[in-house]
């Protein structure tokens, strides 16, 4: 049985789960799929054609679903898309995709956005990244798993994070990060490498594998995209080259200092 306020005011067509909790003030569209134990606190908003996984929890406040930030959208048919056991709260502002960035905004599972966070629209959002408070993500932005955003740092659109890549808080970031890396500054540069959350998932030896690969391409001199492919072709180790593919491919540019020496 659902546990749901008679002050909540849900449209016809919402499909709620088992065990949902809705508290009072609530609004669910006649869009909304709500999954089974997910807890919405009160006066939290679900907007549009917004499925939310299981087990989340939902904070007073929170906005998700409502019509995207951009002057392009005109009505058209767009989604948000959440995960499992997501930890949303106090005030977040998640938008849907919209139809020139494939129509949908998606995060994974076991996220924690803490309060104020905004995801513009057409994000994707790994697995188990946290996104500390006022952290701001423009359109198209794309983050992998175990990523993690200081707060009160906003992130240009179209940028990618990867997996196990951590911003400092307060920075300014407007170009891509790759996987294992840590960045600061207004503008963001590379500082080395993200070694306390590594350390927390990954075995010694690939972090020193790492440890060689970030020297060999940021502190060399050499041209960034041709020493990557270089380690690309002569590495054994999965996360090199993981880390050397994301930089060959990456868009944006990859923020460093170079040494000049």
């Amino acid at each position: 049985m659902s546990n749901i306020s008679p002050l909540a005011f849900i449209e016809e067509g919402a499909i709620i789960g088992e065990d949902v909790e809705i508290g009072p003030f609530c609004f669910i569209s006649g869009k909304a799929k709500i999954g089974r134990g997910t807890k919405i606190a009160a006066s939290a908003c679900i907007y549009g054609n917004t499925t939310i996984g299981e087990n989340n929890e939902i904070f007073s406040h929170a906005v998700l679903g409502s019509i995207p930030q951009d002057l392009k959208y005109a009505g058209e048919e767009v989604e948000l898309i959440i995960g499992n056991r997501n930890k949303i709260r106090e005030f977040t502002l998640f938008n849907p995709g919209t139809a020139g960035g494939g129509g949908k905004t998606v995060v994974g599972n076991d996220n924690l956005f803490m309060g104020y966070v905004h995801l513009g629209h057409d994000v994707i959002i790994g697995n188990n990244c946290i996104l500390a408070n006022a952290a701001t993500l423009a359109g198209h932005v794309e983050m992998g798993n175990y990523a993690v955003i200081g707060g009160m740092t906003p992130i240009h659109q179209f940028v990618k994070i990867g997996d196990y890549a951590m911003i400092a808080g307060a920075s300014a970031l407007s170009q891509d990060i790759p996987p294992y890396c840590l960045a600061e500054g207004n503008r963001a540069v590379l500082r080395g490498l993200n070694l306390n959350g590594l350390r927390r998932h990954i075995e010694r030896s690939d972090i020193d594998a790492l440890r060689l690969a970030y020297r060999e391409l940021f502190e060399s001199g050499k041209p960034l995209q041709e020493q990557a492919s270089t380690l690309l072709e002569s590495t054994s180790s999965d996360y090199v080259k993981n880390l050397c593919t994301f930089i060959i491919n990456t868009k944006r540019g990859i923020p460093y200092e170079r040494n000049q020496s």
